[in-house]
């Protein structure tokens, strides 16, 4: 018998744009070298300028999803995305528990690269309370992290480090607070977890082509974890991979907003 196809399933949003959400995760595991399959929470019309419409996929229908995918499939590891909606967010908690889901990546998206609000104001403390203390890692960035402190937004290392600790105090396993909204030459993300503190940093580059980077940086590491890395190994990894995609997205010309970072930039060669 052949060994296991590593597997990994996305909870998230649909971008009919293809540069965040759902897509972007799907991309993110095949890139990682891992079998994807998703459960769609909302169906987004957005394009690299924005987000026009979003119609939400009902609690019942998501609760039939991860039924028909958990039965199946033997899934390594889970990331969690938009989920725009209190009762969405209790019922993808409820079927983390049915299903038993040790490993899961929690990336809290509350507003879209365009700006473009994705997560209700009054479920913000409900994803706090419901999903923290479920996740593996979670993976804010520096305006997530500030929206759910209710607190400024982190300009330094030491002010992204006490952020963190911060998050960390309200129940996940770990936490990976993420510099990219930040300024300076580095794009730095601090990992803080029990086992102590460790930064993941890269040049910063130059570019407008962002479009999901989130999105693909919280997919790669849960394509990590269900690859069997520890939390630091996979993390470092997916930053690396992250770091790459982002300097190749030039080569993509998609849209006319932000457009996608490259998510097979390895695999493309060069004339893509």
């Amino acid at each position: 018998m052949s060994r296991k196809t590593p597997i990994a399933v996305t909870i998230a949003g649909s971008d009919s744009g293809g540069g965040a959400g759902i897509q972007a995760d799907l991309k993110s595991f095949a890139a990682n070298g891992v079998y994807g399959a998703s459960i769609v929470t909302a169906l987004t019309a957005q394009n690299t300028i924005g987000v026009s419409a979003i119609h939400d996929v009902p609690p019942a229908f998501i609760t039939a999803q991860m039924d028909a995918v958990f039965s199946d499939l033997a899934v390594d590891a889970v990331k969690i995305g938009m989920l725009s909606q209190l009762s969405v967010i209790e019922a993808v908690a409820a079927g983390l528990d049915a299903h038993g889901v040790k490993k899961m990546v929690l990336d809290p998206v509350m507003v879209a690269e365009s700006g473009d609000l994705l997560l209700a104001k009054e479920a913000v403390s409900g994803l706090v309370q419901t999903l923290f203390a479920r996740a593996t890692l979670v993976t804010p960035n520096l305006h997530e992290s500030a929206r759910i402190l209710d607190t400024d937004m982190a300009t330094s290392r030491n002010e992204m480090s006490a952020q963190a600790s911060a998050l960390l105090q309200l129940g996940a396993q770990a936490v990976l607070l993420k510099g990219g909204h930040g300024e300076g030459r580095e794009a730095a993300d601090i990992l803080v977890s029990s086992k102590g503190d460790q930064w993941f940093s890269a040049p910063r580059i130059e570019t407008t082509n962002t479009h999901g980077t989130g999105c693909s940086l919280s997919s790669a590491i849960t394509a990590g974890l269900a690859n069997g890395l520890n939390l630091n190994d996979a993390v470092g990894e997916a930053k690396n991979w992250l770091t790459g995609a982002i300097k190749a997205a030039d080569r993509l010309n998609i849209g006319t907003g932000h457009g996608p970072i490259h998510h097979f930039y390895n695999l493309w060669g060069e004339l893509q």
